[in-house]
């Protein structure tokens, strides 16, 4: 039998949220040195045309979303300190199965574990709430080597649901599976189930109450629809890796966007909008406004331009998240990476949150606007 989905989140979980804020866990491990690189070096996000700075030999990048951008002037140290934490946690956790002689495809699920673990990101334990006060996450993967793919959208109940996308990968003839049959196919393959309390965080609980308010023409709501809506595309987590025998992969999973209507599916785990790995061209993972990349489909967009319009990674990323989608009325980021080591993260938003991790064990991370500037 199915859980009962809680209609009012239980309080006890704030504290394991203030925790997360007040005391982030750990650093970077003695391979990986964090690093943030001035402003002046930030040339790529300008132009679209040149890789990242200091980004060659990049062998997994991840993502914790595209929207309003962190402002150094508010933003606490502690708070800083968790977001950098968290997406150094997740390099470290797939380069340790790249270390470990492990493929991409395991090196991405990985990295999106802990990501969809830490609820500082929209992605599993602090998953945003749809409009009836419950949560519906979604999340994919794919690998380039035969451009195999598994997704699930809608799931409920799956506390990592990009451990149920691999398993629709490996072990079901399927693309994506929905709903309450994605969240039935988890738990009959043993993967770990959860209610919907543990999704809870009070951040998002007060985001969605600040989002009714706004819909309903509150003035006196502390933000406007429209910062609304950007903040809610921030969290959304991803990566891309390639591993020694240059093969790519990359993976993306989401709880949406606050105050959705129920069943609503964005880019997310859509093959070929949010996702797309496909050897000798590029694995990327997007985040931004759903419905306009799945319309401009994103990321295959950016593979073709790569393999038919003979752009290299930062060109066609450019092209597709700078040039393309905002004249379909929305934008985001992309984290793209070829199968040299190539990497760009350009994107159209004020801000987005990403990482990467290059082959002599770096660690770079991003977070403030003059780290990465919007690419307008």
């Amino acid at each position: 039998m199915r859980p009962l989905k809680l209609i009012v989140p239980a309080l006890a979980a704030t504290a394991a949220v203030t925790a997360a804020l007040a005391a982030p866990q750990g650093g970077a491990s003695a391979s990986a040195t964090e690093r943030t690189l001035p402003a002046a070096q930030q040339t790529a996000g300008k132009t679209g045309t040149k890789p990242e700075p200091d980004a060659e030999d990049v062998v997994l990048a991840v993502h914790g979303g595209a929207g309003t951008a962190l402002d150094r002037a508010t933003t606490s140290p502690e708070l800083a300190k968790a977001y950098r934490d968290g997406l150094s946690q997740a390099l470290q956790a797939g380069q340790q199965v790249l270390d470990r002689g492990g493929n991409s495809t395991d090196a991405v699920q990985a990295a999106v574990e802990r990501l969809e673990d830490n609820p500082l990101f929209n992605a599993g334990k602090g998953a945003v709430f749809n409009a009836d006060a419950g949560h519906e996450l979604d999340a994919s993967i794919m690998r380039g080597t035969d451009l195999k793919a598994g997704a699930v959208a809608g799931v409920r109940n799956v506390r990592n649901p990009i451990q149920a996308a691999r398993l629709v990968m490996d072990e079901s003839k399927h693309v994506m599976l929905a709903g309450e049959g994605a969240d039935d196919f988890a738990a009959a393959h043993g993967l770990k189930m959860v209610t919907q309390d543990y999704y809870f965080t009070q951040a998002r609980w007060d985001a969605l109450m600040k989002a009714k308010a706004a819909a309903a023409g509150d003035t006196s709501a502390a933000k406007s629809k429209e910062t609304l809506a950007d903040e809610q595309a921030k969290g959304t987590v991803g990566a891309v890796a390639v591993d020694r025998d240059k093969d790519l992969a990359a993976a993306t999973s989401t709880g949406g966007l606050t105050n959705k209507l129920p069943g609503r599916v964005g880019d997310s785990p859509i093959i070929g909008a949010g996702t797309y790995a496909k050897n000798g061209t590029v694995a990327a993972s997007a985040t931004g406004a759903g419905e306009v990349f799945i319309r401009g489909a994103a990321t295959s967009t950016i593979s073709n331009l790569i393999e038919f319009g003979k752009m290299n990674v930062p060109e066609a990323a450019y092209q597709v998240i700078v040039k393309r989608l905002p004249q379909l009325g929305g934008t985001g980021g992309v984290i793209a990476l070829g199968p040299d080591g190539t990497f760009d993260a350009p994107h159209s938003s004020p801000g987005m949150l990403y990482g990467y991790l290059t082959k002599d064990g770096t660690i770079t991370t991003r977070i403030f606007p003059d780290e990465s500037p919007a690419n307008s």
